[in-house]
């Protein structure tokens, strides 16, 4: 058996083994875990590596890790440079960056910003946005990005669910369209099941309309878990 058909079995024995995983639970699961599985396979049928750390570990590999003991500084530089980059825009209120646990960055962009009423097409404000956020996502390359979707819970869980994947998806085509390695790339579709703002009124609903891009370092050893599924984004 060649090494290309042995990644493949591994990829197809993966795909099996998480739809099994989904229909068993959360009724959802398998729209989230099928977007980013998507991206994952894309790009392990890319790199054609067979890494027996597992199919994500390669994809970091062949991207490239930080050295352990340099991943603060690394998150902290980036930080400061989408800082730099976005003061208008956190200005304006229109997103925000934060950090959440294993030195991972957040930034939460506000979905009116970005896109017009059960829209998944990107305005060109919104553009010009996420074209700063390329521009800084390239020269930091040595990390995974997931695009998560959200929405208010206005109409059903099912098209709320469908519509915050599409938002995703037009975010993540975006910035590989910009020169963001494919690779890095991941999409989550989480509807209206992660609020951050109550949605008995028209402000909070306005808050939970959002996407979040989450950025998170490939640090050698542990290449995997920077393509990990992000961690629940709302408000307990």
């Amino acid at each position: 058996m060649t090494r290309k058909h042995s990644v493949f079995m591994i990829v197809a024995l993966l795909c099996t083994a998480l739809f099994l995983t989904a229909c068993a639970g959360d009724p959802n699961r398998r729209t989230k875990i099928g977007a980013g599985v998507g991206a994952v396979l894309g790009g392990i049928a890319g790199s054609q590596l067979g890494d027996k750390s597992g199919t994500n570990a390669a994809i970091g590999a062949a991207i490239g890790a930080i050295a352990g003991g340099g991943t603060g500084r690394y998150m902290d530089n980036q930080q400061k440079e989408l800082n730099t980059q976005l003061e208008a825009e956190q200005a304006r209120d229109v997103l925000d960056i934060t950090r959440l646990d294993g030195d991972a960055l957040k930034i939460g962009v506000a979905s009116d910003a970005s896109f017009a009423v059960d829209s998944s097409t990107l305005s060109q404000s919104a553009q010009t946005t996420f074209n700063k956020i390329a521009s800084v996502l390239k020269d930091y390359d040595k990390t995974a990005i997931h695009v998560v979707g959200h929405t208010d819970s206005t109409g059903s869980e099912q098209h709320n669910l469908q519509l915050s994947q599409q938002r995703a998806q037009s975010v993540a085509q975006f910035l590989t369209g910009r020169g963001v390695n494919s690779q890095r790339v991941l999409t989550w579709g989480r509807g209206e099941s992660e609020p951050i703002a109550s949605n008995d009124t028209d402000v909070g609903r306005a808050e939970n309309r959002r996407v979040d891009i989450v950025i998170k370092p490939i640090v050698e050893g542990q290449e995997s878990q920077a393509f990990a599924e992000p961690p629940y984004l709302g408000s307990r």
